[in-house]
């Protein structure tokens, strides 16, 4: 890293703000239209998360690289213009490469140049840091959304459907059908509407805000060290 400016103190802390500590998803709330509308599975949670962080890295080298010769005036429009470039990119490669994921996905693939996530972090971080800073920054955002997607779909898709990785096959092939883990035998069609609908993610993604607050608030609520007793060293 350092062969890129990047100290190995730097990477830590931009590592642990876009996975976790400023997570995307679990604590500045961005991109909620597609955490609501994709997470009804694993797999199209996780597809779609990839793909933004893609996009997010991409965008975060090239408008850290570029940005001593763009005007603050013409600052947004670039940076949308660039952006909507490499999401072009990313869907034409899923188009040609993964076309039944794409028609799953569908209008969540171009949407992701007008995600919250991307031109904020464009405009708060890739337009005022060196190109392996942001690079690493966008990535990481990108990453830690995916995993918000992960877990969010996991649960859903589990209470839903009562199955975990279905979908598989339109990422890795026909093969990968037979993948699929099956917590409620296939034959009884069990299906929990709420956890499958819009209503189910906003639960979820509550479910996960608060255990995130909950997991940050345990040491605050730890007892305080007892006080030294009379004539003990502290």
């Amino acid at each position: 890293m350092a062969g890129f400016g990047l100290t190995g103190l730097e990477a830590r802390g931009i590592i642990r703000d876009g996975l976790w500590r400023q997570n995307a998803g679990l604590v500045q709330l961005l991109g909620l239209c597609p955490v609501l509308a994709v997470s009804s599975s694993v797999v199209n949670g996780v597809s779609l998360g990839l793909a933004t962080a893609l996009v997010t890295g991409l965008s975060g080298a090239l408008i850290a690289s570029l940005r001593h010769w763009v005007p603050d005036e013409l600052r947004n429009p670039v940076f949308i213009l660039l952006i909507a470039a490499l999401v072009t990119l990313v869907e034409l490669l899923m188009r040609a490469g993964l076309p039944e994921l794409y028609a799953v996905l569908g209008i969540f693939i171009p949407l992701i140049t007008t995600n919250c996530i991307v031109l904020a972090r464009a405009e708060a971080f890739a337009s005022r840091n060196p190109v392996a800073h942001a690079a690493l920054d966008g990535v990481m955002m990108g990453l830690g959304l995916t995993a918000v997607l992960a877990v969010l779909g996991g649960l859903r898709e589990l209470l839903g459907r009562g199955t975990l990785l279905s979908g598989l096959e339109l990422v890795l092939g026909e093969p990968a059908r037979d993948w699929v883990i099956h917590l409620v035998p296939a034959s009884a069609h069990y299906q929990f509407l709420l956890a499958l609908l819009p209503p189910g993610a906003f639960l979820g993604l509550a479910l996960l805000v608060a255990a995130k607050q909950w997991w940050e608030a345990r040491p605050q609520t730890q007892p305080a060290a007892a006080a030294p007793l009379a004539g003990e060293q502290p």
